[in-house]
């Protein structure tokens, strides 16, 4: 059970939600339990809501708090392996920090 990190542009035809059409930019990798297990430690609300069973959409507005969540928590680990996939996840949220079409979804398994 993991959740896998995504940056995703979103394209949208008027104002329907069927008019979106999703085109998956970059992950974070295939983070299997380690990120799934991070956030489910962080303690801090927006973290906390990841779920390994289920999808999170994140939009631009969310990014701020994103961001810092994730500087705050890899401050918390020392190994290397944790830390690049935090790394990672946060460069692709400074991405979709600078560009309102982008989105971070976090799909558990």
């Amino acid at each position: 059970m993991g959740v896998h990190v995504s940056l995703v542009l979103v394209t949208r035809t008027g104002t329907s939600t069927r008019g979106r059409t999703l085109r998956y930019l970059e992950s974070a990798g295939r983070s299997g339990d380690t990120f799934a297990g991070v956030c489910a430690d962080s303690g801090l609300p927006l973290l906390s809501r990841v779920d390994p069973y289920r999808s999170l959409i994140l939009t631009e507005a969310d990014m701020p708090q994103f961001v810092s969540e994730i500087e705050a928590t890899r401050a918390r680990y020392g190994d290397a392996k944790t830390v690049a996939l935090l790394d990672a996840v946060h460069a692709l949220a400074r991405r979709c920090a600078a560009q309102p079409d982008l989105e971070i979804h976090l799909d558990g398994d």
